[in-house]
């Protein structure tokens, strides 16, 4: 094994994980002890086991994940999906960010719409209360007049400036402000729900990570059935700033972030499936690296980029499959290599936009989401 210079550069012995894998389903995919919940639900996935990315840097890895570019003030994917979509929902967002507490290193640029117009930007709800600031109108009797008035100097000042489109933008985007205090509060307001439906996603589980992370997901569930077009979610600060960048103290960490996601995640795919709504959703859960099959520090492993697991599940994918190897040690990919360019195709692809056509021009250039790169890969297709 040829072993590539890594973040910290202090390579130990090979690292034999601390959990053991077994086959779920009538397919037989292959599931880590650590997600009991989710083998569950093995049938729905389509792992590919061949993802690579272009940086073992964080932020930089990110960036590549989130927006194809490996540099910020590039669009993310969600701004791409919303440009090429729009949104079904006449008083939300098409874009909402549910952010658990802790962003992805690089920030609320891993989520923001770059060049595209502002229109199609995201939408931060917060783990906080509000998760929306400034819902509840400061004067509701006289908010109709306010509102009246700022139409009214909104429309002329744009109409004074030739209607530009960053102003036209921003007045939408006010306007979606204006129409969220009527729908969000109800929205938002989960503890209403069934107590089937909060055991199922562990709403009132002993652990409270995993609380705020089933709150999350089935906050995810209410918004595609009344129409956002995509929706991303943030883990929750389980580690302070430490994520599952487990140098050191692997066990521990990766135990409690499994335990946060595992039953939330298998919720939210039959809760989607329960409501007829996996057919027309597609679920993705990504990271930005993988990590090294040999040991760091002794109990934890260093940044690796060669080859790591995504997954998909829901519309159009083929459930039950794996896609592409690595080696003997899970450490490069052999087969069937996965550039994010290509998942990012394929996506578009289940959505019903064809990545080659869907473009933006830009500072005297068409730029897409997948540059001039990408391929869909059908293998994953239903």
């Amino acid at each position: 094994m040829t072993i590539e210079p890594t973040q910290g550069d202090s390579n130990g012995p090979v690292l034999k994980s601390p959990w053991e894998f077994k086959q779920y389903g009538q397919s037989g995919v292959a599931i880590s002890d650590l997600f009991p919940h989710l083998a569950k639900q093995a049938d729905r996935l389509a792992v590919i086991r061949s993802m690579v990315n272009e940086s073992a840097v964080h932020a930089n890895a990110s960036y590549w994940m989130n927006t194809g570019w490996g540099l910020m003030g590039h669009p993310r994917v969600g701004s791409w999906v919303n440009y090429g979509l729009g949104s079904e929902a006449d008083n939300l967002p098409g874009y909402v960010v549910l952010n658990g507490g802790l962003m992805p290193v690089g920030g609320i640029d891993n989520f923001r719409n770059g060049f595209l117009p502002a229109s199609y930007g995201l939408t931060l709800f917060e783990r906080s209360d509000p998760a929306v600031p400034n819902l509840t109108p400061g004067d509701a009797a006289r908010q109709p007049a306010q509102l009246g008035l700022i139409n009214t100097l909104d429309g002329e000042f744009s109409a004074s400036l030739g209607n530009p489109d960053a102003v036209e933008s921003a007045i939408r985007n006010h306007e979606l402000a204006a129409k969220l205090q009527s729908s969000a509060p109800g929205l938002l307001d989960l503890d209403g729900g069934s107590a089937a439906t909060k055991d199922l996603y562990g709403i009132n589980h002993p652990f409270e990570h995993t609380r705020t992370y089933a709150r999350q997901c089935l906050l995810a569930r209410r918004l595609v059935e009344r129409g956002v077009c995509f929706v991303a979610l943030t883990m929750p600060r389980v580690q302070g700033d430490i994520r599952w960048d487990a140098h050191g103290a692997l066990s521990k960490n990766h135990s409690e972030h499994a335990l946060t996601v595992d039953q939330p995640i298998a919720a939210l795919l039959a809760d989607l499936a329960g409501h007829g709504l996996l057919e027309d959703t597609v679920v993705a859960c990504v990271t930005e690296f993988g990590r090294t099959p040999f040991s760091q520090g002794g109990d934890g492993r260093d940044h690796s980029q060669f080859g790591f697991s995504v997954w998909l599940a829901g519309g159009g994918v083929k459930g039950g499959t794996v896609y592409g190897a690595t080696d003997e040690y899970g450490y490069k990919v052999v087969d069937g290599k996965m550039q994010i360019h290509d998942l990012h195709a394929t996506l578009l692809h289940l959505l019903g936009v064809d990545h080659t056509k869907q473009t933006y021009r830009f500072s005297g250039r068409d730029f897409r989401l997948t540059d001039v790169h990408g391929r869909v890969v059908r293998e994953l297709l239903a």
